[in-house]
């Protein structure tokens, strides 16, 4: 190892030039990270940073290429999203571009590039070239930062040649043509071309990095057009922000743009924010686009308060395509704290979906191309100014783009587009920007993870290997074992089983999980890009897997009939009080006996007569015998699940309602109809099943690893987010206590109007609201009176029972079977994850969990929006409904639909000032006239007379949709 000195010139604090002298150690023996190396290089280790991150991971190129790539400093920090294509193969990444991508464009998009490096999908590699002795290059005097690098990543690629001893040619790509007049002829088999001369001779059917390529090189190109007049205040100096923040003069926090009011209204929810301010709430209203500055809806920002007289209030007024803006100048809630954004910490840009405006706006053009203002899909985004040629071809299509800058001198964010999504309006194209809108990224799975799978097909069928069969607990002769899901399953995650013992005086039941831990191996293609989705993705009208088809619908989904592993968990229970006597948790090899859906099952409850698709070959007697063992287990089973759910009704569990509602479809996934999701007991009984299941699998990962298991927890509401609830309930003279669990509980359970059933359903609504989100957590990172499930009542929950479609699922899978091992005396297979890994993942898992969540959300109102498309409301009557009013705004109410799960605005005030009254024969109108609201009604006052309508109040109404925005509004009707 030799030492030598590298010299590097920064600026301080005050912006003074420093020269800093630091040491620097350089050695011969540096791994090269390809497969034809053959100087014994170190190259099956893990490779660490400087700092320690893991880089490659183990990884090593190919030798079965024709070259290597080395893109040069320019192409990285530039182009680094052609170089995340998965085709482009062979890429060497240097230590000198990597660190320039870190100091141009901050650790976000570092980060980004240091999972590239990590993800055994893509074949690229770090080469320390800045430690290796012949490699390394000192700055020479007077050479620019830029030439230095250029000179280190030429050296580099041509040690590599030489190091491979001329086996492997190397292209150097560039995008700068006098880097390629310098270099390009100096050392045979090192050759150095452009960017775009790469992907013409070498990936020339690659459309999709030809595009990217020209959209990102013209989008560089109008930068250096940039007009220099400010439009913005500069961000303050991140020493300047750090000290505001420690003193409290400034506040950080994640700027939350109001989709209603995105012109005008944003908020930032403080994090750590000092309690010396009693009248600071949590909350900072930013006001207007300028007072943002240059901030986009996610981004981590720095507020300043502004005076206490410049404060303002929210406006609590309907708002209505461009009158939103007026309405904001309307009534306001009490004046709350309002700030400006001083500074931003850390930019959370996404891809964006956008549409061009119509051809007649005024567009500015340049050099071929049009600079042109589109239009994002999400409200909360502006305006981001792209440069191309395609402007009038692309006109009511969606386009992908992403945000490069945001200058002070601009009004809006520069961008280049990524891909065509298709036409606006077709139903592919709002299906892929919804996933898009909620960075889902579900590609095909790709042949390597594919060949990680176990084959099943006729000429070789799957069996269970008998060495698994000794190592399990056989459960097929001696258990009646079922599965009861939505009719159409075919991940069938979870089954159960209940039977009698010892003469009648114990009960055994078993919830039995398909064994998916099995079949993926951690660390495996197949276990990476199952942690990378993170869950299957369910939208209207289809999914998208965790895991490939032949696990999810085949080897693990537990079918009827068929041999599966499986992980249990059975307990012995006193078949009087049903007290616990024993638990056991294990492997276990399992035959489903039937796959029952909910109505199926329910009808056997009820003591109806029913068909089951697996009796169909069986004697009368035989048939008859069968049917009265199955509905007896399930008459046990629900019996089970009624004591288990009123212990915890005891302990103060929530029973909430959602708005469930199904599209139904034809073959040709036209919608025909709108399917609210009906109740039965049956859903509660399997429901209580697997919460029991949850609950003893998380005490029992739990006390094996007290700072290691993954569990799930639901943080007490905040109750300020009841107050909608509180209020509307005492309109109508009933009392909402809100203070525990128990008590919300209690009080929902009263809140009964006999004369109208829709009422309890909309305050549970309400509560359901007003819930924080349920999260994922290690048990390392927060104190052990935090594991509390507030809507469950439990003190230790988890989710064991759908590893089909959940990682955590997975991840608590591999928690138990190593708690098991441990409680047999036996050492677990891999050592456990730490408590900051685990609490990384867990974050990463509660993230996809809200865009899976988001994404189904939207993706049932795009369908809701298709049903009402192509109907005239004047003539159908399926766009008549009874609706009721759940609560008052200044301008309107907000309805709920109950036949089709639809919530929506009810506009009592148009455009033209008008508004809405019913004469004497009911009949609605607009009319000229004036509105008043008050607490819990909001009457018109016109001409014809005065109109009243009530919170609770039924109305009828048919919907408009705002299609393809999936905005839905409602009117009223005689």
């Amino acid at each position: 190892m030799i030492k030598t000195e590298k010299i590097l010139h920064l600026k301080s604090s005050r912006g003074r030039k420093v020269r800093v002298v630091r040491e620097h150690y350089v050695r011969e023996q540096v791994p090269c990270y390809s497969s034809l190396c053959l100087a014994n290089c170190d190259n099956g280790k893990r490779d660490l940073n400087s700092k320690g991150a893991l880089i490659n991971d183990g990884k090593v190129l190919p030798g079965d290429l024709t070259h290597y790539v080395v893109p040069d400093v320019g192409v990285v920090v530039d182009y680094q999203e052609i170089l995340e294509f998965r085709e482009l193969q062979g890429i060497l990444f240097t230590q000198t571009a990597c660190q320039a991508v870190h100091h141009c464009k901050g650790r976000r998009q570092y980060n980004r590039l240091r999972n590239l490096l990590k993800d055994p999908r893509h074949d690229c590699v770090l080469f320390a070239n800045e430690f290796q002795e012949f490699s390394f290059c000192l700055r020479e005097n007077g050479e620019s930062q830029e030439q230095w690098q250029t000179r280190c990543v030429y050296s580099a690629a041509v040690w590599y040649y030489n190091h491979l001893a001329g086996v492997m040619d190397v292209v150097m790509i560039t995008d700068d043509q006098n880097i390629i007049a310098q270099y390009n002829n100096l050392h045979s088999g090192v050759y150095v071309i452009s960017v775009q001369e790469y992907l013409q001779n070498f990936w020339s059917e690659l459309r999709a990095a030809h595009e990217l390529y020209s959209s990102i090189h013209q989008a560089l190109q109008e930068k250096e057009y940039e007009c220099t007049e400010k439009e913005f205040t500069d961000h303050l100096p991140a020493e300047v922000l750090e000290a505001g923040i420690k003193s409290g003069r400034y506040i950080q926090g994640t700027l939350n743009v109001n989709k209603h009011r995105a012109q005008t209204e944003a908020s930032v929810r403080a994090e750590g924010l000092s309690h010396k301010n009693t009248e600071l709430s949590s909350e900072v209203l930013v006001y207007g686009n300028k007072n943002r500055n240059r901030a986009v809806h996610g981004d981590v920002v720095v507020v300043e308060l502004l005076p206490k007289s410049e404060w303002r209030g929210k406006p609590s007024a309907l708002t209505q395509g461009q009158l939103e803006e007026k309405n904001g100048e309307g009534i306001q809630s009490k004046p709350m704290p309002t700030g400006i954004v001083v500074g931003i910490l850390q930019r959370n840009w996404r891809d964006y979906v956008v549409t061009f405006p119509p051809r007649e706006s005024t567009q500015s053009q340049s050099r071929n191309s049009q600079r042109i203002l589109t239009v994002p899909w999400d409200h909360r985004i502006p305006k981001i100014r792209i440069s191309t040629q395609q402007a009038d071809a692309l006109q009511d299509h969606r386009v992908v783009v992403r945000i490069d800058s945001w200058e002070s001198t601009s009004l809006y964010p520069n961008g280049h587009s990524v891909r065509v999504l298709g036409r606006a309006g077709e139903l592919e194209t709002e299906v892929q920007t919804i996933l898009i809108e909620n960075c889902i990224h579900v590609p095909p799975f790709s042949d390597a993870q594919l060949r990680e799978m176990p084959v099943n097909s006729p000429e070789k069928p799957w069996k269970v290997d008998l060495c698994q069969v000794a190592e399990r607990r056989d459960l097929r002769d001696s258990h009646l074992v079922f599965s009861i899901d939505p009719a159409g399953c075919e991940d069938v995650d979870d089954t159960l089983s209940v039977r009698s013992l010892a003469g009648g005086k114990l009960l055994e039941l078993g919830v039995h999980i398909a064994d998916v831990t099995h079949f993926v191996s951690e660390g495996s293609l197949t276990d990476l890009e199952a942690h990378a989705r993170a869950t299957t993705y369910y939208l209207a009208d289809r999914r998208y897997d965790m895991l490939p088809a032949i696990l999810s619908a085949d080897i693990c989904s537990l079918l009827g009939g068929v041999d599966r592993y499986a992980m249990s968990v059975m307990w012995e229970l006193d078949a009087h009080t049903l007290a616990v006597n024993n638990v056991w948790y294990g492997r276990t090899v399992i035959r489903s006996s039937y796959q029952l859906h909910y109505e199926l099952a329910q009808a056997l409850l009820n003591g109806e007569q029913v068909e089951l698709p697996e009796q169909t070959r069986l004697h009368s007697y035989e048939k008859d015998a069968k049917l009265v063992q199955l509905t007896q287990a399930l008459e046990m089973l629900t019996h089970v699940a009624r004591h288990l759910r009123a212990q915890r009704d005891r302990g103060g569990a929530l029973e909430l309602e959602g708005v469930e509602v199904r599209a139904q479809l034809d073959n040709d996934k036209n919608i025909t109809a709108l399917v609210p999701r009906q109740p039965l007991e049956i859903h509660e009984t399997v429901a209580e099943c697997m919460i029991y299941a949850n609950h003893w699998v998380a005490r029992k990962i739990q006390e094996a690893f007290p700072h290691q298991a993954l569990l799930r927890h639901h943080p007490p509401p905040r109750q300020e987010f009841f107050s909608q609830l509180v209020d509307s309930a005492m309109s109508r003279g009933f009392t909402i206590d809100t203070r525990s669990n128990k008590a919300l509980a209690d009080s929902l359970d009263q809140a009964v109007d006999p004369q109208d059933p829709l009422l309890n359903r909309l305050l549970r609504m309400m509560a359901t609201q007003a819930m924080s989100q349920a999260m994922y957590f290690s048990t390392g990172a927060i104190s052990q009176d935090q594991y509390y499930h507030y809507g469950l009542a439990l003190d230790r929950y988890t989710h064991f029972t759908s590893p089909i479609r959940r990682y955590a699922d997975i991840v608590v899978h591999r928690l138990l079977t190593a708690a098991i091992d441990v409680e047999s005396g036996r050492s677990p297979n891999k050592a456990l994850a730490s408590n900051k890994e685990l609490d990384e993942l867990a974050q990463h898992i509660n993230k996809k969990n809200r865009t899976a969540q988001q994404a189904q959300k939207v993706s049932t109102e795009l369908f809701q929006c298709l049903y009402f498309k192509e109907r005239d409301p004047n003539t159908d009557q399926c766009c008549v409904a009874d609706a009721v009013i759940y609560a008052i705004r200044d301008n309107g109410v907000l309805a709920f639909v109950p036949l089709y799960g639809i919530k929506g605005p009810v506009y009592l005030k148009n455009r033209e000032g008008q508004v809405l009254s019913a004469g004497q024969d009911g009949v609605c109108d607009w009319q000229s006239g004036s509105v008043r609201r008050y607490s819990d009604h909001i009457t018109t006052t016109s001409p014809i007379g005065n109109t009243t309508f009530t919170l609770f109040n039924h109305i009828t109404a048919w919907p408009l949709s705002q299609f393809p925005h999936t905005t839905k509004r409602m009117t009223l009707r005689p």
